[in-house]
């Protein structure tokens, strides 16, 4: 074993394995590699960029179509609205004249009857009695017990 052998490998000038030289044509090929790398990449974003485009000018269209259709529904909402501020006009200046009638109709159709006495026949208006108010002992017969060391 020389003392060689012991050096460590990072000392180039003493290492066992010969320092590898560059090559021009090794060059050449590496920056080939990398240059078609970079093409392969624009070419991907090229692709990209075409996708989106499309996806922007579809998109565009769906939104103008959304839009005419707001500007659309917005018109109906206006003519509605209009005719309903007509039509609620119409009602007031009809209510306003015949006044007189619908009071003679609802007063020749009244319904009288007493304030006492109400219809109980239906099972959801049942009468009801008066509520039983007094201890539980005296409601139940039993004599109050004041001593709780005799039970009567």
């Amino acid at each position: 074993m020389t003392f060689a052998d012991l050096m460590p490998v990072h000392f180039g000038i003493f290492a066992r394995t010969p320092r590898t030289r560059h090559r021009a044509v090794d060059e050449v090929d590496r920056q080939k590699a990398l240059r078609l790398g970079a093409d392969l990449r624009v070419r991907t974003q090229r692709v990209q960029i075409n996708d989106l485009e499309r996806k922007l000018a579809a998109t565009g269209s769906r939104q103008a179509e959304a839009e005419e259709l707001v500007v659309q529904q917005q018109a109906t909402i206006n003519d509605l609205t209009a005719e309903r501020d007509c039509l609620l006009e119409e009602v007031a200046a009809l209510k306003r004249r015949f006044a007189p009638q619908l009071a003679a109709d609802a007063n020749a159709h009244r319904v009288t009857v007493p304030p006492m006495i109400r219809d109980t026949s239906a099972l959801e208006d049942q009468a009801t009695g008066p509520i039983d108010v007094r201890p539980l002992w005296a409601a139940l017969g039993v004599q109050a017990v004041t001593d709780p060391g005799r039970i009567h």
